[in-house]
């Protein structure tokens, strides 16, 4: 049979969602079942699909996010209608701004009861607009390969996103006619030849060039083209916010993350560079540091901007060399560039990585009886280089991204969109795929407890990850900005927690507390030893708000 040739299938709306996911080759999706989808959890007790019952829908969706994250592969979730789909849009709203692909299927109420306000009625096109790319509802069966199929194109192709797919209850049931599902073909997109030699021609004649990776759509064999690429250049090269596993932070092309808290002398560099390199980021409100790094809409530097989606490109900066491409396709475009010469700024490139090396390096003492910076020394010299850390937002989570060292790619799950409570369910999900990688979770206590429930679930499936719970016993982020605006008027900030150690022991996990420096070491290897999902809770002095500044020193300035 040939490729043009169409086979069509007897069966159920249930079937016929189940085909089309296996005929694109989903192996894994997280739900929380919902009696307006039986009649697909009924068909996939039949396929080879990994399903993991999560214990709330925006665990479910933030784990479905996480294997888009690190696959380049729409992540998969499934809940029911009303509470079910307002409780997983907290993940959805994740993967839209954090260009994540994604197919959230919601079952939904039987046609005929639809615009009454029945039982958990809502009607997702018009909600859900600004927290997918595309919002669906199938109203008939014969045309689910057709949704399924757009869904799949739409969630992966430019800039990548999730997409809503909402399904009739009773339309599940229907037994119809329909095509046999077909595998969706990603679309690519590609530089020009003349894009290509107009930026060589561009970096050859810059002085104080600088690159800054970011977005989505790249690969492990993009990362080492584009690594390739600026070890030729000594090209230095920075990370948009909570993308830093795009570049080796040892390499020395690496100057740093650009993002919250950026360090002041990557702040000046890029602000006094010629030549700005973007690739496949937006460089949006936080990584351009309230959008101060470039000017809007006409950057001082030289901008070449390359980004999947033509839609982006002039968006928000207006480009000297817009190229609507991939980083993947851009990267592998590179391949054959070098330079002429040996480049003018070899040495400020090898000082802006020595900066950043300083910048990366944790401080040995703190207040209280609990140092963060030791506890990162360690972890850096205690982990794998393909250890994979995952966290959600918070103040504890600049413990991490500023002295966590990334070397590989896929090796970091964290929302740029400054999501609380996605760190464990993303865990979950990444030792769900990775299950031979070390998974190291990183919260706090505030946003352990906005998604912790899926430490059941962990728990359940036997999936090993490590949380380490930073304890400080405030919304902390939240309380530096109250200590700087109104300081010493403490307000709605304090909270009351749990025995994190002994509520993973409840789940069945394994627990630990740490309450001195010294204790985390063997505390670690205790919980990696135990083959359990372990909490290590680590109770730091909430005048430790920051590596630099305690809260005392933030409101008396």
């Amino acid at each position: 049979m040939s490729n043009t040739e169409t086979t069509t299938v007897r069966k159920t709306g249930g079937q016929l969602i189940v085909d089309a996911l296996v005929a694109n080759g989903v192996k894994r999706i997280a739900c929380v079942p919902g009696e307006s989808y039986l009649a697909v959890l009924d068909a996939l007790h039949d396929v080879a699909i990994d399903v993991l019952v999560c214990r709330q829908e925006g665990g479910a969706a933030m784990m479905a996010d996480c294997w888009g994250r690190l696959t380049g592969e729409p992540g998969i979730c499934m809940v029911t209608r009303g509470p079910g789909a307002t409780n997983a849009s907290a993940g959805l709203h994740v993967a839209k701004q954090d260009s994540i692909p994604m197919i959230l299927f919601i079952g939904q109420v039987q046609r005929e009861a639809r615009e009454r306000e029945a039982f958990q009625e809502v009607e997702y096109r018009r909600a859900f607009t600004e927290f997918a790319k595309w919002v669906g509802e199938i109203d008939d069966a014969r045309r689910i390969p057709e949704f399924v199929t757009r869904a799949f194109s739409i969630a992966t192709s430019g800039r990548p996103g999730p997409v809503v797919l909402t399904l009739p209850e009773d339309m599940l049931v229907e037994t119809v006619e329909a095509p046999a599902a077909r595998a969706y073909v990603p679309v690519a997109a590609h530089p020009g030849a003349s894009q290509i030699a107009e930026f060589t021609a561009l970096l050859e004649a810059a002085k104080r060039p600088v690159a800054i990776l970011g977005g989505a759509r790249w690969s492990a064999e993009a990362v080492a083209d584009f690594t390739a690429f600026a070890a030729r250049w000594h090209l230095p090269v920075g990370c948009s916010f909570r993308r830093q596993m795009l570049f080796d932070h040892l390499h020395p092309s690496y100057a740093g993350d650009v993002g919250i808290g950026i360090n002041p002398a990557l702040a000046k560099e890029i602000k006094e560079a010629d030549l700005v390199l973007l690739i496949g980021g937006r460089l949006s409100e936080m990584p351009s540091s309230s959008y101060t790094l470039l000017d809007i809409p006409y950057p001082k530097q030289t901008l070449v901007h390359v980004h999947p989606d033509p839609c982006e490109l002039g968006r928000v900066y207006s480009a000297a060399l817009p190229i609507a491409a991939a980083p993947d396709a851009f990267a592998a475009a590179l391949r054959d560039v070098a330079p002429a010469a040996e480049p003018v700024w070899a040495d400020r490139t090898a000082a802006m990585h020595a900066a950043y090396l300083g910048w990366s390096t944790p401080p040995a003492t703190g207040p209280g009886a609990v140092q963060m910076g030791p506890i990162m020394e360690w972890l850096e010299a205690n982990t794998a280089e393909d250890t994979i850390f995952t966290n959600g937002a918070g103040n504890y989570a600049t413990w991490v991204h500023r002295f966590h060292r990334f070397r590989r790619f896929a090796t970091q799950a964290a929302p740029a969109s400054g999501s609380m409570g996605y760190g464990l369910p993303a865990a979950v999900a990444a030792k769900k795929l990775h299950p031979e990688r070390e998974v190291i979770c990183f919260a706090g206590d505030g946003c352990f407890m906005m998604h912790g429930q899926e430490f059941a679930t962990a728990v359940r499936y036997r999936l090993p990850i490590i949380t380490v719970v930073v304890n400080n016993g405030i919304y902390g982020t939240i309380r530096m900005h109250q200590e700087r605006e109104y300081p010493g008027r403490v307000s709605a900030t304090d909270l009351t927690n749990p025995d994190f150690a002994a509520l993973a022991r409840a789940y069945g996990g394994h627990g630990e507390t740490v309450e001195a420096t010294d204790q985390f070491a063997d505390a670690f290897l205790r919980a990696r030893a135990s083959g359990k999902p372990a909490i290590i809770e680590v109770k730091l002095d909430p005048e430790a708000i920051t590596p630099t500044r305690t809260l005392s020193e933030i409101r008396g300035a």
